[in-house]
């Protein structure tokens, strides 16, 4: 019920809903799976603010990917008068998205949304830990990544928690202590752990016997309260 803007970003698709009413300049970045659990973009579209979504080349994460994003950003703020700053709404793959983007540019994030995110590529899709590797051979076609690369990696999505706390940016954090696809112990649970030691801005609801999937929550008022306090 909300207008909405599909068009071509420099050759990649992009999304760009309006709110109806109360609009504002504020607005959240879906960083992948556009459309999927959106009961809070559409609570935050009926408070005024604007969803956003810009392709990436593949899940599983391109350099490219970010400074894509980065330039979004600025066409969004240059063409429709949007904020400098976003909240991207990272969930499974895209959790893994927000948070490259927001270590390499970190003017752009008024807070991350994580969501089951992917943060340790062994753990997923690697599957070296305690989920399974079925997409792994996806992971490898799209990035030339192997085990064995992965084992001496140091650019896994959680390797830029530093980065993340020394920018003083907060996030908001959910996930399912039961989740075979990216396990919440060997991902969600360090970051916020880190976080919490080196005290960085961080909220984390853990859903007990939740799998990976739904994602979100049932009342969103704990989310909306932080979206609200962090932009």
């Amino acid at each position: 019920g909300f207008e909405c803007i599909e068009f071509k970003f420099e050759e990649r698709d992009a999304i760009l809903v309006f709110p109806k009413e109360n609009k504002c300049d504020k607005w959240l970045l879906k960083t992948e799976y556009f459309g999927a659990f959106p009961t809070f973009e559409l609570e935050m579209l009926a408070d005024g603010y604007h969803v956003a979504y810009v392709s990436n080349k593949t899940r599983w994460h391109d350099a490219s990917d970010d400074d894509m994003k980065e330039s979004f950003c600025a066409f969004l703020q240059e063409e429709f008068g949007l904020n400098e700053k976003c909240l991207p709404v990272g969930m499974s793959c895209g959790g893994m998205h927000a948070v490259y983007f927001a270590a390499k540019y970190p003017k752009r994030i008024a807070g991350l949304y994580l969501d089951a995110p992917v943060l340790n590529l062994l753990s997923c899709p690697a599957g070296v830990g305690i989920a399974g590797d079925n997409m792994y051979e996806e992971f490898v076609k799209d990035t030339g990544l192997t085990k064995s690369d992965l084992i001496n990696y140091r650019n896994h999505p959680i390797d830029c928690k530093e980065e993340l706390v020394k920018n003083h940016i907060p996030i908001f954090l959910i996930a399912g202590d039961s989740d075979k696809v990216v396990p919440f112990v060997e991902n969600g649970k360090v970051l916020y752990k880190y976080y919490e030691q080196y005290g960085g801005d961080i909220t984390q609801i853990v859903k007990q016997g939740c799998d990976h999937h739904p994602h979100g929550l049932q009342d969103n008022t704990p989310l909306v309260k932080f979206a609200k306090r962090v932009y």
